[in-house]
């Protein structure tokens, strides 16, 4: 069965094919992250210029210093969402989602601070989780000295940064820590990769299974860490009471299913749920505004569903 994408998507998958690049599945973490790193931003939408973009760094438990960027189209006092980028846990930084990062601020007038959470195979699960969940507390106790609103908190992410910020939001309801939004862009959520969209998204588009196989071995320490649900939010025992929820998801991508099933117990559980499925288009597609016109509108999705969550 052919794959329903958009023309302009099969144009930009059919362009990748011809650069043949090595599969990253087939690099070391270390060849992956260059490799993202230099492919990050070739399809971005013009990199727009905000009144604030300052650098930064939040220290962790066990003194490391995670770098962190913030964005502000104004300098007055803002809402502010902590954005965690995709990359399997393995690759992705601050710089590759800068682009990404800088529309979310512009559409919604709210202020966005990128971490940059410690990677695996150097650091292993739960690392990545733990760093997120400390630089949403951290961020909640110093929103004043960043010249940010205090108490106006929001959190997000696209694909693994998606799968980080539905365990933020989970800790963040057991802390008392009240949030606006979770905002998730293709967040995985499952243990296994066992519903049909793996099956039918899971080779020769963008993210393939061999890929999410790569990733996963990189970051887990043994199977027993699948059913942990900071890696799988769909094992979380417990959802009532969570911060709403925006997701938006690309219909051709193996995490799909798992998108929507998580979509599901949220409602279930009586959380309030916004939910888009980008209709013809790929994993990563948020990230390639230039060419598809998807992404454009999921950036303004994204950016209406901050804006009402702040009432801004």
């Amino acid at each position: 069965m052919l794959h329903p994408l958009t023309p302009k998507m099969r144009s930009v998958l059919e362009r990748m094919a011809r650069a043949q690049r090595v599969p990253m599945h087939h690099l070391s973490p270390a060849q992956a992250r260059a490799a993202y790193e230099a492919g990050a931003n070739v399809l971005e939408v013009p990199k727009a210029a905000l009144l604030r973009v300052e650098d930064f760094a939040i220290p962790t438990p066990d003194g490391a210093s995670l770098p962190a960027r913030l964005y502000a189209p104004v300098a007055h006092a803002l809402p502010v969402l902590l954005y965690l980028h995709g990359g399997g846990f393995t690759v992705g930084s601050v710089a590759t989602h800068d682009i990404l990062c800088r529309e979310l601020s512009r559409l919604s007038g709210c202020a966005v601070v990128s971490l940059g959470y410690r990677l695996a195979p150097e650091h292993t699960f739960p690392t990545a989780a733990d760093d997120a969940w400390t630089a949403l507390r951290w961020l909640a106790a110093h929103a004043q000295t960043l010249g940010l609103l205090p108490g106006a908190l929001a959190v997000g992410g696209d694909s693994a940064g998606g799968t980080l910020a539905t365990a933020c939001a989970i800790l963040a309801r057991d802390a008392g820590l009240p949030l606006a939004l979770q905002l998730l862009f293709y967040p995985g959520c499952a243990a296994h990769g066992d519903t049909p969209s793996h099956t039918r998204f899971g080779t020769g588009l963008l993210l393939e299974s061999d890929h999410i196989d790569f990733f996963f071995n990189q970051y887990l320490r043994s199977p027993a860490d699948r059913e942990d649900w900071r890696f799988a939010p769909l094992n979380a025992p417990d959802v009532d009471g969570i911060a709403p929820a925006w997701f938006g998801l690309a219909e051709c991508d193996p995490l799909v299913d798992e998108g929507l099933l998580y979509a599901d117990k949220l409602r279930l559980a009586g959380v309030p749920v916004d939910l888009d499925i980008y209709r013809g288009v790929t994993h990563e597609f948020i990230k390639m505004g230039r060419a598809i016109p998807e992404a454009r509108q999921a950036h303004a999705d994204a950016a209406r569903a901050l804006r009402n969550a702040f009432a801004l």
